[in-house]
Order: structure tokens, then C-alpha cells, then sequence
């Protein structure tokens, strides 16, 4: 069975890692938003908003494909965390994490032909963080260097040992990409990922 082509709106490698665990063939674009929140906007419309401009924008630009757009976005007590970019940044956003619990918001968003619209949903997790000395903090932001990721913790890679407990409905939502989620939403848009290739 033929697929409709499908493109990635995004450039994170850990949303191309995901996506590949789905074994079709795809290709990745950047969207070239502006991912700045808008004022007022709660982190999960901000998710929504801008899996949603991701999508769109990639979409306009392939017509035909099946384009999917995602975002994350992250809240703990009404503090946004975002990717941190820097080793004090992220320690800082570590040590605000001590003993606490961050919902993290996972958005995705898929434009396809046969859909004939944008779908759209987020997924909600809950992740509860340790407490860990500062020290162990460091050696852990030198050894993974989640530098990239909101939150400053890989859950899929040494940052499990920071976590207490982890609360979802799917566990691929927390690295990026929802893919029990995202399978429905392609198969309405065509691309059946069980089907004979």
C-alpha cells in the first residue's frame, strides 16, 4: 500500500526518534514560527497553538503530504519552563523542580489530505521530581546535557533517576512526541501504520 508522503514539522531529534518507531517514511522540515508564547496564553494553548502554526505553515508549503506539527510546553505552580540552553539555566531549572510536580504539555497536530482540516489534541503528564543534592544535580546535567529539552531532564536517558513518579496516558509524551495519539490522527488522515507495506 502506498502512503501519502508525510513531513515532520519539526527539527527536534527526539520527535524524528519517535516518529521512526512508527517505521514510515517521512521527511523533516522546519516550520519557521515564531515559538514565543502569546500573553494571557496558558501552556497548553500555547502547545495547541503552535503544533497547530507548525503544521500549517510546513503544510502550505508540501500540499498533498501528510504534514504533523508538535510542541511542548511545561508548567509547575504557574512558573513556564522552557529548553534552557545553557548548563546554569538548566541547573537553575532543576533546583525550582526540587520536591515538586510539573505538568508537562505535549501537543500535536496533523494536516492530511483525506482529513480535509488540521487535527489537534495534547496530551497532559504529570511528572513528580526528587530531591538531589546540587552536586548530583551538576554531574547529571554534565553526563546528558539536556540542554534542549524543557524541563532539563531526559526521562529517556539518565534524568529517570530525578523522577519520583510519572503520571500519563501515553508514555512517548513526555520525549516529545504522542504516539498513541498521533497513530489515530494519521489514520484518519490515510496512513494506516499497520498496514501491509
Amino acid at each position: 500500500m502506498a502512503f501519502p508522503s508525510i513531513v515532520l514539522a519539526s527539527t527536534s531529534r527526539y520527535r524524528r526518534e519517535l516518529l521512526e518507531r512508527l517505521r514510515l517514511p517521512f521527511d523533516v522540515q522546519a516550520p519557521d514560527i515564531d515559538e514565543m508564547a502569546l500573553p494571557l496564553e496558558s501552556p497548553r494553548e500555547t502547545a495547541l497553538r503552535l503544533a497547530r502554526e507548525k503544521a500549517v505553515a510546513v503544510a502550505a508549503r508540501f500540499p498533498g503530504t501528510v504534514v504533523i506539527g508538535s510542541d511542548q510546553t511545561v508548567d509547575a505552580d504557574g512558573v513556564s519552563f522552557v529548553k534552557p540552553m545553557t548548563h546554569d539555566r538548566a541547573l537553575a531549572q532543576l533546583q525550582l523542580l526540587q520536591g515538586r510536580s510539573a505538568v508537562f504539555y505535549t501537543a500535536v497536530a496533523v494536516v492530511g489530505p483525506a482529513s480535509n482540516n488540521v487535527q489537534e489534541d495534547c496530551v497532559q503528564t504529570t511528572v513528580r521530581f526528587k530531591r538531589i543534592a546540587t552536586e548530583r544535580l551538576e554531574n547529571y546535567l554534565r553526563a546528558d546535557q539536556p540542554y534542549d529539552c524543557a524541563g532539563s531532564a531526559k526521562i529517556e536517558s539518565l534524568g529517570i533517576a530525578l523522577i519520583d513518579s510519572v503520571d500519563s496516558s501515553d508514555p512517548t509524551a513526555l520525549i516529545g512526541l504522542p504516539l498513541i495519539r498521533l497513530t489515530s490522527m494519521l489514520a484518519v488522515a490515510g496512513v494506516d501504520v499497520l498496514a501491509q507495506r
